[in-house]
């Protein structure tokens, strides 16, 4: 009887762990803690700052558990999630997760060429593997996995790489991109950030 109850407990903890949010109680919470940031709707309007609309929930709910840990480093983000519950967190990843991103669209035409080239063919004179691999060719990313980079700020984008890079930003499973941002150059982050930027 303890084994089955033991067996029934684990089994009801790994479900609550992974159930999805309510996305009307997100919105509620957006209101009051994100909107000024990210925009009501995900789609945030200051560069320096990530857009959501459209992100997995999954990779948005791992990263605000992050935040509240500190395994992802960021002064402001961690004031932000301080009071939230894990439950306000998946309702929060519900919620950005089912908004509609709005394409961000690319400036310069020769960075985008760059950031093609690289995103889509990586570079093996330096060892760097193509970000489409991961983030797939239209940057929509795999779900629980990789996140979803299509229509994301240049701005955000290239100020994540750097961070990979300098190892400021170390919650990447496996070190998987900051063994990848510490080969790339300036340019070629500028590249793949403007590349990005563009994709939907």
């Amino acid at each position: 009887m303890n084994r089955f109850v033991a067996t029934l407990i684990a089994l009801m903890s790994i479900t609550s762990a992974h159930a999805a949010g309510d996305a009307a109680k997100g919105q509620a919470i957006v209101g009051k803690v994100c909107a000024a940031c990210h925009g009501f709707d995900g789609n945030s309007f200051l560069p320096a700052n990530p857009s959501l609309a459209g992100q997995h929930e999954d990779y948005l709910f791992k990263q605000l558990t992050e935040f509240k840990s500190g395994a992802r480093s960021n002064p402001v983000m961690a004031a932000m999630v301080a009071n939230l519950s894990a439950e306000d967190m998946r309702d929060l990843a519900a919620y950005y997760s089912s908004q509609k991103p709005k394409q961000m669209g690319a400036k310069d035409k020769d960075l985008v060429a760059q950031g093609r080239k690289l995103y889509r063919g990586g570079n093996a004179a330096n060892g760097v593997a193509a970000c489409a691999g991961c983030h797939s060719p239209n940057g929509a990313g795999i779900p629980a996995q990789y996140p979803r980079l299509a229509s994301q700020h240049a701005d955000y984008v290239a100020s994540q790489l750097k961070a990979f890079r300098a190892g400021e930003r170390a919650n990447d499973p496996n070190q998987m991109m900051r063994s990848t941002a510490v080969k790339l150059t300036d340019k070629e982050i500028a590249a793949l950030a403007e590349y990005i930027s563009g994709l939907h």
